[in-house]
């Protein structure tokens, strides 16, 4: 089991274990985090899984696709960190990581 880290935009944050091969989105809604809607169900056909992701995983969760990036478009407050959590497969080289929730979604 992967361990993730979410924190809320309030700093409260809550640390779920999740199977690997899910999506850190996937993982989210099984553990019922705040702020993570998912509303198209995974399909990157929404950015309503939007997260920020620590500084220190960036490189190990990639860059975001050019479908990822089209998607983002449309989240709310956008940085350089930002990723669809539907993207981010989740894997042992994961584990430990942290993503931040933004204040909304769209």
């Amino acid at each position: 089991m992967t361990k993730i880290t979410f924190i809320q935009p309030d700093g409260e944050s809550q640390t779920v274990e999740a199977e690997n091969g899910l999506t850190v989105m996937e993982a989210a809604k099984l553990n019922d985090i705040a702020g993570i809607e998912a509303e198209c169900g995974g399909a990157c056909a929404c950015a309503t899984c939007h997260v920020y992701v620590d500084e220190a995983w960036r490189e190990k969760t990639g860059k975001p696709s050019e479908m990822e990036e089209d998607m983002l478009d449309f989240a709310f407050d956008v940085r350089e960190e930002s990723r669809l959590s539907c993207q981010i497969k989740i894997s042992d080289a994961l584990d430990g990581l942290v993503v931040r929730v933004p204040e909304k979604q769209f």
